[in-house]
């Protein structure tokens, strides 16, 4: 057995646990994978004092949704839900191969493409058919008043170039990230400008009855795709075939284009998850599996 052959798996709580109690699925079939081609699994605590360490360890290292930390390390990360995983050279889902993958509708059989989108909705996002209704759902993820290198517009002017539209709004806060006083001041004195802004609220119940969604990269609006809802987004993102995108054609041209935006959306949950994500269930999971970690440059 080679020494280098050694995979460190880094993680934190609770997946950590899950791993070790061998009931993360991913993590198993390529243990599996692995250890039959002749490799050593080790599942350790990620941090910041394990992540400057690795660089310097024999073999290879998996880190979970977190920046690999050498040439030889990769990251996954669920495909936005189970059992459709991504395994990774960057953390940044839109610089992922399949956010600069070309997307062709014309290949994908629509017929076959609705019934996968109706089964996937009816099991991720159960309950009453999807309405469109009136409002713009505008979910939030973080760092709210700073625009970064990968957004069009900072959180603060996405909102208020949504609200500036005149139709009724929300915008709903994420439920781990933490907002700060200067946060909440921003967010009031939008919500003092414009009486058409509403902050807070339940986010899947506005999801499923909402117009359209208006976003950075959220998996909200993913999750709005699959429900038939138009997407604006104000980032790059890696779910972007069949959104409208700021970065491409401005934020007004987006929003006044996405009430009646009606992109193939069926036939790209198809594509996106069953034809081009490690797909646990397929029947050539192992195969996907092993071609991923191929392309990552590990041995195998």
């Amino acid at each position: 057995m080679s020494p280098d052959l050694l995979l460190s798996v880094y993680l934190h709580h609770p997946l950590l646990q899950t791993a070790r109690a061998g009931k993360l699925g991913f993590l198993n079939r390529m243990r599996s994978l692995l250890e039959r081609r002749g490799w050593r699994i080790k599942i350790l605590p990620s941090g910041e004092a394990a992540r400057a360490a690795a660089p310097s360890r024999p073999g290879y290292a998996l880190f979970s949704m977190e920046r690999p930390t050498h040439d030889q390390a990769l990251t996954f990360r669920r495909a936005y839900h189970y059992p459709y995983w991504r395994l990774e050279r960057q953390a940044e889902r839109w610089r992922w191969p399949i956010a600069t993958q070309a997307f062709d509708p014309d290949r994908i059989e629509d017929d076959a493409a609705r019934r996968f989108a109706g089964r996937l909705r009816d099991r991720v996002l159960p309950g009453p058919p999807p309405r469109r209704g009136d409002h713009i759902l505008i979910p939030l993820q973080g760092h709210l008043r700073h625009q970064r290198s990968f957004q069009s517009a900072s959180p603060i002017r996405m909102i208020e170039a949504a609200a500036s539209t005149g139709r009724s709004c929300v915008a709903t806060l994420h439920p781990t990230e933490v907002y700060d006083d200067d946060d909440h001041a921003a967010l009031d004195q939008l919500a003092a400008r414009f009486p058409n802004l509403t902050i807070g609220g339940d986010t899947a119940a506005l999801l499923r009855d909402c117009a359209f969604v208006v976003t950075q990269n959220s998996s909200v609006g993913f999750d709005g795709l699959i429900l038939g809802k138009p997407v604006v987004l104000f980032a790059l993102s890696d779910y972007h075939h069949v959104a409208l995108n700021v970065a491409q054609i401005g934020g007004r041209a987006a929003l006044d284009r996405a009430a009646d935006h009606a992109p193939p959306t069926d036939r790209f949950l198809d594509w996106f998850l069953r034809r081009t994500s490690l797909d646990m269930m397929a029947p050539d999971a192992d195969d996907r599996m092993l071609a991923a970690m191929k392309k990552g440059g590990w041995p195998v």
